[in-house]
């Protein structure tokens, strides 16, 4: 039977507990060995049952699928802190698996204690997001993992090559790469790294929450009598459910869109005219970077999706985050400027921050201190009992 027949059995989930194989199966795919990147349309895309009570079918493009030795290569390079200028800083530095792949800090800190503009949102079901970034800048988990890598303030390499020396120079990551992707030492490209990086952060997925066994588990004793009351809320008067979805049959709890709540604007309103003049002129020049002058520059950072369409209805407008694990990813919103559950859900009861790009679906929801309560305890049930983690460190 040929390769593009045959079912495999087999995806690598990694637990806080050590390695463990979920056997899922799932159609094979001819994958493109030439580690180059194409827009993916929706037509570009398999699905893998996730096998988690809670989450839908995994996505992954047909010219990336999944194996047992791509994915645990990915873990290899995500945690390998050689890829950055000063040797300190790994992806797993920002995206901790013992903080549910955060870093819990208000911005992240990369080569020489260097902090961007950003909070690190969590890595945990990236996979299912449409854009990554807090502003939508990449479409894929293979795009998003090159920006880190160049950006002066996060791992400070001057060029892809500085990591491909370093692969090309090990014997261990020599050997995965032929065998991964059929590419000796000359022919190992960034985008077959990007590939093996975005197979691995595939599998750092959870569900299984107390809320799952409640809502789709059908356990009526799952959650405690006051979440289920914050679930009204959720649903109803917190208004909730507009942007942090809950289906029928499972949930990721985003709506893939970007919403300007006013955290944040500002910083930039007094001068925002001139600001997006200047904006404007270094696009028009290219001059700039948008992704180094994101984390290097306070105000750019401030324009939210902006800095990417250009568009007036996205100033100041950020990607919705996802809620699961929310009691673990603290602290909150993309400048990590609230610091409890409780803060976040008085910014939305009082309607925001007022300015002028306040998004519509933005208003006062006059919630008692009640109903707020109940809103937290509904929060807290979406924790899962076990979350995915790093394998542990085996050939060096």
């Amino acid at each position: 039977m040929s390769s593009l027949k045959k079912f495999s059995r087999w995806m690598i989930v990694y637990t806080s507990f050590g390695l463990l194989l979920i056997f899922l199966i799932f159609f094979g795919c001819k994958e493109d060995k030439t580690g180059k990147e194409t827009p993916k349309g929706e037509n570009d895309f398999s699905y893998i049952p996730s096998g988690i009570l809670g989450l839908p079918d995994i996505p992954f493009p047909k010219d990336n699928p999944p194996s047992k030795e791509k994915i645990e290569l990915g873990a290899k390079l995500y945690n390998d802190t050689r890829f950055s200028s000063d040797g300190t800083v790994s992806c797993a530095t920002c995206h901790k698996p013992d903080k549910a792949f955060t870093d819990g800090l208000k911005v992240s800190k990369g080569i020489r204690k260097l902090t961007g503009t950003r909070n690190a949102p969590t890595v945990l079901n990236a996979v299912y997001l449409k854009t990554q970034f807090w502003d939508g800048r990449r479409p894929d988990l293979e795009g998003q993992s090159k920006d880190p890598l160049l950006n002066p303030v996060e791992h400070g390499l001057s060029s892809h090559e500085d990591l491909l020396k370093v692969v090309r120079s090990d014997s261990v990551y020599l050997t995965k790469f032929k065998n991964v992707f059929s590419a000796d030492a000359n022919g190992i490209t960034i985008d077959h790294v990007s590939k093996a990086i975005a197979a691995f952060e595939r599998t750092i997925i959870s569900g299984d929450s107390p809320f799952d066994r409640y809502r789709y588990g059908k356990d009526a004793n799952a959650i405690s009598a006051a979440a289920i009351r914050g679930l009204a809320v959720y649903l109803g008067k917190g208004r909730c459910q507009d942007c942090h979805t809950i289906g029928d049959t499972s949930a990721v709890f985003v709506d893939d869109k970007f919403h300007n709540l006013g955290v944040g604007f500002k910083k930039i309103q007094p001068r925002l005219q001139i600001i997006l003049e200047e904006t404007a002129k270094a696009k028009k020049s290219g001059s700039k970077k948008t992704d180094e002058e994101i984390l290097t520059n306070v105000e750019s950072s401030e324009l939210g999706r902006f800095a990417i369409t250009g568009n007036t209805e996205d100033l100041g407008a950020f990607k919705t985050p996802g809620l699961r694990n929310i009691t673990l990813t603290a602290p909150y919103m993309h400048d990590g400027s609230l610091n409890t559950l409780e803060q976040v859900i008085e910014l939305y009861d009082k309607g925001g921050e007022e300015n002028p790009f306040l998004s519509s679906g933005i208003r006062p929801l006059g919630l008692s201190s009640a109903e707020k309560s109940d809103l937290v305890a509904f929060l807290k049930t979406l924790t899962s009992s076990k979350l995915p983690g790093l394998p542990s460190p085996n050939n060096k």
